[in-house]
């Protein structure tokens, strides 16, 4: 079978297991897309939201099942499983034996490297599946066919792990597929690190603020982390203000995004994630993120603090340096170590053309060299031109980036 085709059982299947059949990919794209944004600001627990991702996804990516499993940011190894209609616990096991100490295809850590968060094992394999070791092992005796892996990966490390399969006699996920969940992987990976961020607050983790505000923006519940950040961040000189102005305006984008219309004007077709940067009086750096608890008359929104990694700061960098879009992507891919060939081939465009990209980078920068350009990006993101008085990167935040 050619990876991506469509054999004339799939009209039956569809029928036999209730899969959506999409007729308008990009529009299911779309409508999945939102729906996804909208989870991630529910303020679910990890196992309520493994599961309202996995329905939502395989209504535009039609699967037999889905398996979502944290990790330790550190070493991507699994930390808990939560699990839609996939192999039982022993095979899952011998799964992550495979990965750990074994070669086989898409591995998580190749996946982790290789330049978009998801592929197939399908495409991996040129379409023979049986030369990977854990589908000849495993998965087809289990009865599967193709599986989509989807690394859940932020700038502060690899959070989760999803895997979309397909069983036997399905069709193989399509490049189109693919291409989508790779988009939607960063929403995946914030609804799923928010979701880690809310228990470690309810279980008393002292460097992560969390406060509970009513549908006023009144506070219900705070712990000493968000006392200490409010008390950080400040009001300025609002009168009669209550709360620093990041936090209100984080906690009403999570009500637009999550609660019950308000208008009969049509919904926005580009919703925005309710997370800011703020930087306190201190000049720390800190990331806002806002998810809806409840619905009903009297809303609550959990606000998140943490503080900000270097690597989460490059982006306001990139910013401030007006960098063009081109320019962020060559910054990315340097970022990521690529040579210029590597990045002309990658953007399809000539090694001349991406030297003229990163000419105009170093200008705008003020930097000579690709190392000078990573030291300003992720080290020295405290740049005075941007922010004064603001104390140099600890030896701690330096270790990260090694």
């Amino acid at each position: 079978m050619e990876p991506g085709c469509i054999p004339d059982f799939w009209d039956d299947a569809v029928d036999r297991h209730k899969l959506p059949i999409v007729v308008n990919a990009s529009a299911a794209h779309a409508r999945v897309r939102d729906e996804i944004v909208r989870l991630v600001h529910r303020g679910l627990p990890v196992p309520d939201f493994a599961r309202a991702v996995g329905d939502a996804l395989t209504r535009a990516v039609p699967a037999e099942g889905t398996c979502l499993m944290t990790t330790d940011p550190a070493t991507m190894l699994p930390t808990a499983e939560f699990v839609e209609n996939g192999l039982p616990a022993a095979e899952l096991l011998r799964l992550v034996e495979i990965e750990v100490r074994e070669p086989d295809f898409n591995t998580w850590v190749q996946l982790a490297h290789a330049g978009r968060p998801a592929g197939s094992l399908s495409e991996a394999t040129a379409g023979d599946l049986d030369r990977s070791l854990r589908q000849r092992e495993i998965r087809r005796p289990g009865g599967f066919s193709d599986e989509l892996r989807v690394v859940l990966a932020g700038s502060t490390g690899t959070w989760g792990q999803l895997t979309v399969f397909r069983e036997a006699k399905r069709p193989y996920f399509s490049l189109a597929e693919v291409e989508f969940v790779s988009s939607i992987a960063p929403l995946i990976t914030d609804g799923l690190r928010r979701g880690l961020l809310l228990g470690d607050a309810q279980a008393g983790d002292d460097d992560v603020g969390l406060l509970i505000l009513d549908a006023d923006d009144g506070v219900r519940m705070s712990n000493k982390a968000a006392d200490r950040w409010l008390d950080e961040l400040g009001t300025g000189d609002r009168a009669g203000a209550r709360l620093p102005l990041v936090i209100s305006a984080v906690a009403r984008q999570a009500r637009s995004l999550c609660g019950p219309a308000t208008s009969t004007a049509p919904a926005p077709t580009d919703l925005r994630p309710a997370r800011a940067r703020a930087r306190t009086r201190a000049g720390q750096w800190l990331i806002v993120r806002g998810s809806l608890l409840n619905d009903g008359p009297e809303p609550q929104v959990a606000v998140m603090l943490e503080v900000a990694r270097p690597a989460e700061m490059a982006p306001l960098m990139v910013d401030a340096y007006g960098f063009t879009d081109s320019e962020r992507r060559v910054t990315e891919l340097v970022a990521k170590g690529l040579s210029t060939k590597q990045i002309a081939g990658r953007l399809n465009v000539s090694s001349y053309t991406v030297q003229d990209h990163l000419k105009s980078i170093f200008a705008k920068s003020g930097t000579g060299s690709r190392g000078d350009l990573i030291a300003r990006l992720f080290l020295d993101h405290y740049a005075s031109s941007l922010t004064s008085g603001v104390a140099s990167p600890t030896a701690s935040d330096r270790r990260t980036l090694t």
